[in-house]
């Protein structure tokens, strides 16, 4: 298997939404609602992504100012490339485009919690989030 590496190259709508289903993140992501995965795909400033000939098999969706932080806001391999190293591979290359002080910063997903620690990240219990419903008060 050869899987090549592409930094910020084009990714569709379905193409994004095809990987998430065919990944365990699907599930925690608005797939059904196109007009959201379109704007997370043309919004996210930095993405790192692993194709299998014209198959994308793997995405890294980042947010981040390149300097300080980068917000991992999608890991996402799909099932039958998992466990090849490409999640690894798909982060290391991210981590590559940012500046030396800027960190990676990432909600892991519930089945993949003990996975980010075996891998060299420290856990952070601060995060907070606000859902969008909810006013500030």
């Amino acid at each position: 298997m050869t899987i090549e590496y592409r930094v910020n190259a084009p990714v569709t709508a379905d193409q994004f939404i095809q990987v998430l289903e065919s990944s365990t993140l699907g599930a925690r992501r608005p797939v059904h609602d196109r007009a959201c995965m379109e704007g997370m795909v043309a919004n996210a400033n930095l993405t790192v992504s692993a194709w299998d000939g014209a198959d994308l098999v793997g995405i890294a969706r980042s947010v981040t100012d390149f300097h300080y932080a980068c917000y991992l806001s999608d890991l996402a391999v799909h099932r039958a490339y998992q466990r090849a190293g490409i999640g690894k591979r798909l982060q290391a290359f991210t981590q590559e485009q940012l500046g030396p002080r800027c960190k990676l910063i990432l909600i892991a997903a519930p089945a993949a919690n003990s996975y980010y620690g075996r891998i060299g990240y420290t856990h952070n219990d601060r995060c907070w989030i606000l859902e969008r419903e909810q006013p500030i008060d």
